[in-house]
C-alpha cells in the first residue's frame, strides 16, 4: 500500500499532536495532580503512535511508546510528577519534533535515542534518573554519532588493517563568519592524512550552514591523535578540538535494541489498546456535539494559495488599467460595470487576504515550553504570559517573525529578569513577569515583549557605545534616554558581562532590527531603570497589495506607502532653512530635513523649480523627513513586485508595481531613507 499520499496529512497532524504534548506537559508542571492533563497528553502520545507504526515509522512509534509507558505510570498513580521526570519527558519530545522534521526534509526519521529510551525505563521502574548528558554538555561528551551496517563494516575493516578510526568535536568560534568555508577547510585537512566516513550534521547541512558552532566526525587514519589535532588547529576560527577513538561496542548497529523493543510493544500493545479505546468510547458521547464543528474546515497547501494571489494581483493590476479606459471613455455603461467589478475584487482580495490570516499563536506556541527551559538553565523564575494570541498576520509575515522574537525573549529573560535572590534583595516578588502581547491598529499589527527585570542601564549601554566607537563623547551627553537605548540595536553591540549560550555575543538586535525593517516594520525600545523594558515592533498586516500615494518626479511616478506618511504639504522655497549643510523647514514646531528625491534617484530633469515645492512628511520610529516632489497624483492600491534578482541591492527602492496605463511606478522604501 502506497503511504505516501498521506505523508502531508502525517507531518501536519504529527506537528500538532506534539504541540498538544508540549503544552500540556507545561500545563502538568503547573497542576502535577490533575489527572485529566495526563490523559490528555496520553491521548495524543498514543495517536501518534498509532500513526507513526502505520507509516512504517518504527523509531518514532518506539520512542512514543516507550514515553507513553511513564504516562500511564502517571495515570495510574505509581509514578509521581517531578520537574526532573518532565526534564526527560520533554527531552523526548524534542527527539519526536527532531524526527518528524527530519521526515519533513524527506529523511527517513531516525535517530538515536538510546540515551533518553534508558532514561524513560528508569522512570518507569521507579530508578533514580541518571542525569541526562545535558549537564555534560560543558564536557564534551562524543559519540553522538551512530553507523548503519556498511559503515559500521569499513570502520570494522580499517581496524583489522592497521587503520586508527577517531571521533573528531570541531567547535567553531562564536564569531565565525564563513562557517561552511572553515568547514571545508577543516574536510581538506583531514582529507590529506586520512578518509571521512561520516559527519554530523550531514555534510549538506554543513555546507548551508545549518548547525550551531559544533559538529562531529569520523575518520579513519594512520595518523596519531595529536598529528590531527594540530593539523585541525591550524584552520583559523577553531576554537575547540576534542578526538575519541572510535568505540566499537557503541558503534554497532543497534539490532538487538530494536528487536527488544518489537518484542515488548507486541506484549503490551493488545491490552493498551483496549484500555484506549474504552477510553476514547467515554470520550466519543461528550465530543460528538463537537465532532460536526472541526469539519468544516479543509487543508490547502500555501503553494495554492501563493498562485491565487499572484493571480488576483494580476487582475488588481487590470482593473486598475480597466478604470482609467473608463475615465477617458465616459461611457456611463462601461462606468457603472467597472465600478462593479472593482467592488466585487475588493471583496474577493478581502477574502484571498483573510485566507492567508494565520493567528499569531503559531508563533507565539512555542515559547512557554523555550522560557521554561531558559529559566531552568539561568536558575531564575519566570511567568510568561501571552495576550491576543489569536491576532491574526500574513503567513510571510508570520515565517519571517519567530526567529526576531525569540531573540527579544531570550534577551528580556537574560539580561532583563534578575536572578530570585537580587529580585527579593529589590523587594520584588522571586518570579519575574515576560509578557507577550499582539494587537491590531489600523492597517498593522503590534507586538510587545515587556518585562519587569532590571531594565536598561543609559551609564552602561553609553559607556559600551562610546568604547566601540558607535558614538562620540561629545555627542553622548546630548542624547535622550529614548536615543540611547535605540543604540543597543547597533551591530556587534552587547553589554554582557560573560558570554552564555543564550545571549551575549553581540549578535541578535541588530539583526532583528533589521530583520523587522525588511517586513516593512519598525522596533523601538522603552525602558526604565530597575522597573522593567518594553520591546514593541510595528508589522504591516500584508505584504502583497499596499496602499500607496502616487507621485511625480518631473516624468518618472513614483509610490510611497501610506503607512509611512503622516501628511503632504506645499512649501514656499523661502521657508527653507539650513542646518548643518542640510535644507531643512519648520514643520509644526519641528524642524524636518529635506531630501530631494530628484537628486536621490538622479531623475532626468525636462522642467524647471517652481516657487512652490510638494513635500510628502513622512516618519520612521521618532525620526521625520520631508520627500521634495514635483506633484502628487493620488491614493491607489497597488500591487507591490519585487524587482528580481538583478537588482536586489538598490538604494531606498523596496519594489514596483505596474500601473494601469501600464507604466512601472518603483515604489519608495522611505526606513531606508530615514536612516
Amino acid at each position: 500500500m502506497d503511504m505516501s499520499q498521506y505523508l502531508e496529512v502525517f507531518i501536519d497532524e504529527s506537528k500538532e499532536h506534539l504541540q498538544t504534548i508540549n503544552e500540556q506537559l507545561l500545563e502538568l508542571e503547573k497542576n502535577p495532580e490533575d489527572l485529566s492533563i495526563v490523559n490528555e497528553i496520553f491521548r495524543s502520545a498514543h495517536t501518534l503512535k498509532g500513526m507513526s507504526a502505520t507509516m512504517g515509522f518504527e523509531d518514532l512509534a518506539n520512542l512514543t511508546h516507550q514515553m507513553e509507558n511513564v504516562l500511564d505510570g502517571i495515570r495510574n498513580q505509581k509514578i509521581s510528577v517531578t520537574p526532573e521526570l518532565l526534564d526527560v519527558v520533554f527531552r523526548a519530545v524534542d527527539d519526536l519534533e527532531a524526527m518528524v522534521h527530519s521526515i519533513a526534509e524527506g529523511g527517513d526519521g531516525k535517530r538515536d535515542v538510546t540515551e533518553v529510551v534508558q532514561q524513560l525505563r528508569q522512570i518507569e521502574k521507579g530508578e533514580p534518573v541518571t542525569p541526562s548528558s545535558k549537564s555534560d554538555d560543558k564536557k564534551p561528551t562524543l559519540l553522538q554519532q551512530t553507523y548503519d551496517e556498511f559503515e559500521y563494516t569499513v570502520l570494522q575493516q580499517s581496524k583489522e588493517q592497521g587503520f586508527n578510526s577517531y571521533e573528531i568535536r570541531v567547535k567553531l568560534r562564536a564569531d565565525c563568519l564563513l562557517k561552511a568555508a572553515r568547514v571545508f577547510m577543516i574536510f581538506e585537512v583531514l582529507e590529506q592524512v586520512g578518509e571521512i566516513i561520516k559527519s554530523s550534521p550531514t555534510v549538506e547541512m554543513l555546507e548551508a550552514e545549518q548547525f550551531d558552532q559544533e559538529f562531529i566526525v569520523t575518520v579513519v587514519s594512520k595518523e596519531t591523535k595529536e598529528d590531527l589535532y594540530k593539523r585541525i588547529m591550524k584552520v583559523s576560527e577553531v576554537e575547540e578540538v576534542v578526538i575519541e577513538p572510535v568505540q566499537f561496542s557503541k558503534a554497532a548497529p543497534a539490532a538487538e535494541e530494536k528487536e527488544k523493543l518489537k518484542t515488548e510493544e507486541l506484549k503490551t500493545e493488545k491490552p493498551k489498546q483496549t484500555q484506549a479505546q474504552t477510553q476514547q468510547a467515554e470520550k466519543s458521547g461528550s465530543s460528538s456535539s463537537k465532532g460536526n464543528v472541526s469539519n468544516k474546515t479543509i487543508r490547502v497547501n500555501i503553494e495554492r494559495l501563493d498562485i491565487l494571489m499572484n493571480l488576483f494581483e494580476e487582475l488588481v493590476i487590470d482593473r486598475g488599467r480597466l478604470e482609467q479606459i473608463s475615465r477617458e471613455l465616459n461611457n456611463p455603461e462601461l462606468h457603472e460595470t467597472v465600478e462593479r467589478m472593482s467592488r466585487i475584487s475588493g471583496d474577493l482580495q478581502n477574502i484571498i487576504l483573510n485566507m492567508r490570516m494565520v493567528p499569531i499563536e503559531t508563533v507565539f506556541n512555542r515559547f512557554p515550553r523555550m522560557v521554561r527551559q531558559l529559566a531552568r538553565d539561568l536558575g531564575k523564575k519566570i511567568n510568561l504570559e501571552i495576550i491576543g494570541a489569536e491576532t491574526e498576520l500574513d503567513r510571510t509575515v508570520i515565517d519571517e517573525i519567530g526567529d526576531p522574537l525569540v531573540h527579544l525573549l531570550r534577551n528580556a529573560i537574560d539580561h532583563g529578569i534578575e536572578t530570585p535572590d537580587v529580585r527579593r534583595a529589590k523587594g520584588k516578588p522571586e518570579e519575574g513577569t515576560v509578557k507577550l502581547k499582539a494587537y491590531h491598529s489600523g492597517n498593522h499589527v503590534f507586538i510587545e515583549i515587556e518585562d519587569d527585570g532590571a531594565g536598561i542601564s543609559r551609564e552602561k549601554v553609553l559607556k559600551k557605545a562610546i568604547s566601540k566607537g558607535i558614538i562620540s563623547e561629545q555627542n553622548a551627553a546630548s542624547l535622550t534616554d529614548k536615543q540611547v537605548y535605540e543604540l543597543i540595536f547597533a551591530s556587534g553591540f552587547s553589554t554582557a558581562e560573560k558570554v552564555s549560550d543564550i545571549s551575549g555575543r553581540g549578535v541578535g538586535l541588530d539583526v532583528v532590527k533589521n530583520t523587522i525593517e525588511s517586513l516593512g516594520g519598525s522596533v523601538t525600545v522603552d525602558s526604565q531603570e530597575g522597573v522593567g523594558s518594553v520591546f514593541s515592533i510595528q508589522l504591516p498586516l500584508t505584504l502583497s497589495i499596499i496602499s500607496v500615494m502616487l507621485v511625480e518626479i518631473q516624468k518618472e511616478k513614483y509610490a510611497i506607502p501610506l503607512s509611512s506618511i503622516i501628511e503632504t504639504a506645499i512649501v514656499k522655497k523661502e521657508d527653507i532653512l539650513h542646518a548643518h549643510n542640510q535644507k531643512v523647514i519648520d514643520f509644526r514646531g519641528k524642524v524636518v530635513p529635506l531630501l530631494f528625491l530628484k537628486d536621490i534617484f538622479e531623475v532626468p530633469v525636462s522642467k524647471e523649480d517652481d516657487d512652490f515645492l510638494s513635500v510628502v512628511i513622512v516618519r520612521k520610529g521618532e525620526k521625520m523627513a520631508g520627500l521634495v516632489v514635483d506633484s502628487f497624483i493620488g491614493q491607489q492600491e497597488v500591487v507591490l513586485k519585487s524587482l528580481g534578482n538583478y537588482l536586489t541591492s538598490v538604494f531606498a527602492i523596496s519594489g514596483a508595481t505596474i500601473l494601469g496605463d501600464g507604466q512601472v511606478a518603483l515604489i519608495i522604501d522611505c526606513n531606508a531613507l530615514i536612516k
